[in-house]
């Protein structure tokens, strides 16, 4: 069987090994760039968890594809980073700003051709469902963010709106690791259909508690300033159920959309958009959300029958991404 300290150690390799073309560095640079400041590798790690409740080794088939999904979501971040004008990701210069515009939009594409170059080396039994499954989900992750753009010009966003934005922008690429991982792996249609819904379905619940987090989180833990999305404007979950639970949704409007031009006035707001949050309890019903998506998430696994101690994996993974809000 394979274990947790497996996938760890595979993981390390692929990524502390990475490579990718030499020349011309001023395109390539950036890519490796992106590779290196890290992170959590949740997308490939989900694709080695769901292959390992099939197999007992973690054979090569499975490695680049894997890969792909980090590439491809590092592709989503340069790209993300430029219409956001972040300048800093994970604590670095984010590529646009190191680099400069037109050499981020470069390198991103560079970097999506790459993450299909990756996945086109799917084994032979399952290459076509795979780059069918990448092809359809990167085209949701693009009209995700269409949509987020788009409601930031609105104050009538409402909260089903808000969740299909989610699910398209971050959920289906949870959901199309898991699945993956279990299309490498041989398995049937509705073991792969099972982990797609159970990678849905986390997703949203990561989703909901990074919003929750990014206004009630400890910085040092969630790994960025508090309080940015309530000071740049950005929507989330929170701001959503607000609007909808205020009595006076136009005032909740005003503090949210109040200028934040000098660090008085962005701490002001922050504090003032917060007390509305706590009024209105809105913290509560976010913690509540992200638990109802958490066992949404677990329900979906149980039609595989691999085992208790194979589906243990997932459970603990799952409970790794919610358990920050605990």
């Amino acid at each position: 069987m394979i274990r947790t300290s497996d996938i760890d150690a595979a993981l390390e390799h692929m990524f502390g090994n990475i490579s990718f073309t030499s020349e011309p560095t001023g395109l390539y640079d950036p890519l490796r760039y992106m590779i290196d400041i890290g992170g959590k590798r949740i997308r490939p790690r989900l694709c080695l968890l769901s292959y390992a409740l099939f197999k007992d080794r973690l054979d090569e088939e499975v490695f680049e594809p894997a890969a792909g999904l980090e590439v491809f979501h590092s592709f989503t971040l340069i790209h993300d980073d430029i219409m956001d004008r972040s300048p800093l990701r994970r604590g670095k210069q984010t590529v646009w700003r190191k680099w400069n515009e037109d050499t981020a939009i470069l390198s991103g594409d560079v970097m999506l051709i790459d993450a299909y170059r990756r996945m086109s080396s799917a084994p032979e039994h399952c290459r076509s469902k795979v780059m069918t499954l990448f092809s359809t989900t990167a085209a949701q992750v693009c009209e995700g963010q269409q949509y987020d753009m788009e409601f930031e010009s609105r104050d009538d966003v409402g909260m089903d709106a808000y969740n299909m934005m989610i699910g398209l922008k971050t959920a289906v690429l949870i959901a199309c690791s898991a699945k993956m991982g279990a299309l490498l792996a041989g398995a049937s249609e509705a073991e792969c259909d099972a982990l797609y819904r159970f990678g849905y379905q986390i997703g949203m619940a990561f989703q909901v508690a990074d919003d929750y987090l990014d206004a009630y989180g400890d910085e040092k833990v969630f790994g960025k300033p508090i309080g940015g999305d309530i000071i740049n404007g950005k929507k989330s979950w929170l701001t959503v159920r607000a609007y909808e639970a205020s009595p006076e949704p136009e005032s909740f409007v005003r503090a949210f959309t109040a200028a934040a031009e000098t660090e008085e006035a962005r701490k002001a707001k922050f504090e003032s958009v917060k007390s509305i949050y706590d009024k209105l309890g809105v913290a509560a019903d976010a913690l509540a959300e992200i638990e109802k998506y958490h066992l949404s998430a677990k329900e979906a696994l149980r039609g595989i029958d691999v085992g208790a101690e194979r589906l243990s994996l997932l459970y603990d993974f799952a409970t790794s991404l919610v358990g920050r809000v605990r």
